[in-house]
């Protein structure tokens, strides 16, 4: 039987504070650099297996490595969720987020330094591997730990604005190391990037991570945990898990369903629709390139609009519309690829914009979870669901792009059609959790 309790917080009517807006302004700076630092690997992976691998006349071959180098770090993110989640629900979210911003910075500095496999063999990649585990443990917590952290400081009203910042927060970081990408290409010469080139992004994401750390300690702990430690003893509360699974089961069931819509959008739309179009279409290289990048600009966009709005309006009916919108989008884009791809530019700005529905789940997922098991049970819902769709939906959506090129519309169709039934379920429930609510 559930045991719970509601602590007193501030009224849902109350305004933001200027240290609630400098504490949203703080998570997202930060959360756009973890992303940047995670995502800048994806960009110069064949540089780095190049780097940390014998050399390899098959471009393929040496392909395939840098992206397992990528991999890595995707398989160790349920591990640093889970076991990071837990710690922050027993023993705050502010210490946890100062251990994930240090394990950060020293992974990357550590990468940068790193002697080649010409200058240490075979003890070069396995360290690498090793460095590329440790900060994948550590990113694995962020964006479940930035919701949280946002969620339970911002009055009630603004919670799904504040949630959707965050979000938004992510892509812009995925634009920043896209740009840091291409100015890097385009500043040096094949050899400079293969000899040294390839540290430069790892000592800038080093760098950045260190500027959230100066401001970390004007950062208040959140207030919803420290009425929970008072409320309850300590040994109750260091219980998250056998709590969550035990009286949790439906919210980790809606919860991965949730996230796995947030993953495979992201998965398909910002990384994988590039390479995936050119499997099946010819377009021209820059307006391509330029296109994905402003459909990513538009999708920052989208995620502020839906947060706003569901701030307003009902949160399920919100998600219905907007996932249908989407199916809508996501079938006209690839209809029009098919047609001409002449207006590529017009096309991916609406798409981005339509994905944006992503930025007004994370709200919901916060209230999902009482508060002593809230990063716990986020934590494991998202990095199981990317852990699914990051192994599975690349391979998958690869493969069948090669007989059937709307394959990509199909799968995000699907997923919106997800969206829309989750939409209509939590249209029809009378009211959420209480977000200061404890089990």
């Amino acid at each position: 039987m559930d045991t719970r309790l509601i602590m007193p917080s501030r009224s849902q009517y109350a305004l933001m504070s200027s240290k609630d807006k400098n504490t949203v302004l703080f998570i997202c700076f930060s959360s756009a650099v973890a992303f940047f630092d995670f995502l800048i690997y994806l960009y110069i992976a064949d540089i780095v297996a190049t780097a940390f691998f014998p050399a390899n006349v098959n471009p393929a071959i040496t392909k395939i490595q840098g992206l397992g180098l990528f991999a890595v770090g995707y398989l160790a993110r349920p591990l640093g969720g889970v076991i990071f989640g837990r710690y922050g629900d027993i023993k705050g979210r502010k210490p946890v987020l100062l251990i994930s911003m240090l394990v950060t910075v020293v992974s990357l500095l550590a990468m940068a330094l790193l002697p080649t496999y010409a200058e240490w063999g075979l003890v070069a990649p396995a360290l690498f591997i090793t460095l590329r585990l440790i900060q994948g443990i550590a990113f694995g917590l962020y964006a479940p730990l930035a919701w949280v952290f946002v969620a339970e400081r911002v009055p009630r009203q603004y919670l799904s604005m504040a949630c959707s910042y965050v979000t938004a927060s992510f892509y812009i970081g995925v634009l920043f190391s896209n740009a840091f990408f291409l100015w890097l290409t385009n500043s040096m010469t094949p050899e400079q990037l293969a000899d040294y080139g390839w540290r430069l992004p790892f000592i800038i994401g080093a760098v950045l991570s260190l500027l959230p750390l100066i401001g970390w300690r004007w950062i208040d702990e959140s207030p919803f945990f420290l009425e929970m430690r008072k409320s309850k003893p300590e040994s109750y509360v260091a219980k998250p898990f056998s709590l969550l699974f035990k009286h949790c089961k439906h919210s980790i069931f809606i919860g991965m369903v949730l996230t796995i819509i947030i993953s495979s959008i992201t998965t398909v739309i910002v990384l994988l629709l590039p390479e995936l179009i050119e499997l099946r279409f010819i377009l021209d290289s820059d307006l391509f390139g330029f296109s994905h990048s402003l459909g990513i600009v538009f999708m920052v966009l989208g995620c502020v609009f839906y947060g706003l709005i569901s701030n307003h309006q009902n949160f399920g009916k919100v998600l219905a519309i907007g996932s249908t919108l989407l199916i809508i989008q996501i079938l006209a884009f690839f209809y029009h690829l098919q047609s001409s791809g002449d207006y590529i530019l017009i096309m991916y700005a609406l798409l981005g914009f339509c994905a944006g529905i992503v930025g007004m789940i994370p709200a919901i997922l916060v209230q999902l979870f009482p508060t002593n098991v809230r990063l716990t049970g986020i934590a494991f819902c998202y990095n199981m669901a990317y852990g699914i769709v990051g192994v599975l939906v690349p391979f998958g959506l690869g493969f069948a792009t090669l007989y059937v090129s709307f394959s990509p519309a199909l799968y995000i169709s699907f997923v919106g059609f997800i969206g829309i039934i989750m939409g209509i379920y939590f249209y029809n429930l009378p009211e959420f959790k209480q977000i200061d609510e404890v089990i």
